[in-house]
């Protein structure tokens, strides 16, 4: 039987635009509506659009889709795309002069993958929204994850390739998943931890590389369990940065930008502390999905 993806979370869909090439491209998530989400950023060097709308002292919005993108500050522009396909359709926080989407965003450093280096626009965006489906996730190279590496923080000859991952579980009667876009700094390990990608389990040497601002690791999780309180979800948000930090090591540097965004609808029943808690290991079994999936679409 395959592993679960976010998708088998009723109602997630999540498309794909991937340049080969240039090696970047973009991932998009939607949800069932109306949700609720929040976000929880980290790290010292973060590129996101619309996060403030989801801040705890903001007016509750409905989330019409979520993009990860490559292409580093420039990949932000994909989000226009995204938010023209989504205004086609008539979505969008009401206003006088009509909805207005509401599409946050979150990129990753990829501009030194490709070649030449690409930066996915407008069309990318529009592209990977068109291309949702329901399916099982595609994994690995693709997407937002085509050009993500990890392990740089031990210098250019420990890089590996890493991706897109992504993991889910049934509490209950509810279901929680998780995407994942791999671009971290430090070594991976499993949430038992297994080394993943040569790493030590608590190496106290100093950094070697990458550059500031070079890696970042992007997450959502989603669920139908309906949590309303963002108080709770913020804790969802902890709990998936918690499992990066397990698995990622070093993590949260300021290197990296690492962002979890939580999206919840529904109303399914789940007790709250056990949702809570399969946050931490769908994100963990996400990261490890990453990489393992980076090694086969690279020939690995």
């Amino acid at each position: 039987m395959a592993d679960l993806t976010i998708s088998a979370v009723p109602g997630v869909a999540v498309g794909h635009h991937t340049d080969e090439e240039a090696a970047t491209g973009v991932t998009v998530l939607t949800f069932p509506e109306p949700n609720v989400a929040v976000v929880d950023v980290r790290g010292g060097a973060p590129g996101t659009r619309e996060t403030d709308a989801l801040g705890p002292s903001i007016k509750p919005v409905t989330v019409n889709a979520l993009m990860f993108a490559g292409g580093s500050a420039f990949g932000l522009a994909a989000a226009a795309g995204v938010s023209e396909e989504v205004e086609r359709e008539g979505r969008g926080a009401p206003t006088p002069a009509g909805p207005v989407p509401i599409i946050p965003a979150a990129i990753v450093f990829d501009l030194m993958t490709g070649d030449p280096p690409g930066r996915p626009g407008r069309e990318e965006g529009a592209a990977a929204y068109r291309a949702r489906s329901t399916y099982p996730v595609a994994l690995g190279r693709v997407g937002a994850g085509t050009g993500t590496t990890v392990a740089a923080w031990r210098g250019f000859s420990a890089i590996q390739f890493a991706g897109v991952g992504s993991a889910a579980v049934k509490i209950d009667d509810a279901t929680v998943g998780a995407l994942v876009v791999l671009n971290a700094a430090g070594d991976i390990f499993s949430l038992e931890g297994t080394p993943l990608t040569g790493g030590e389990h608590a190496s106290l040497a100093p950094p070697v590389g990458p550059s500031p601002g070079d890696n970042t690791t992007l997450v959502c999780v989603a669920t139908d369990a309906g949590i309303q309180d963002r108080n709770e979800l913020r804790r969802m948000a902890i709990r998936a940065h918690d499992a990066i930090g397990a698995c990622i090591r070093p993590t949260h540097t300021r290197y990296d930008g690492d962002s979890a965004f939580v999206v919840s609808f529904g109303a399914q029943n789940a007790d709250l502390d056990a949702v809570q808690q399969a946050a931490f290991v769908v994100v963990g079994r996400a990261i490890e999905s990453a990489v393992r999936e980076a090694r086969i679409s690279h020939g690995g």
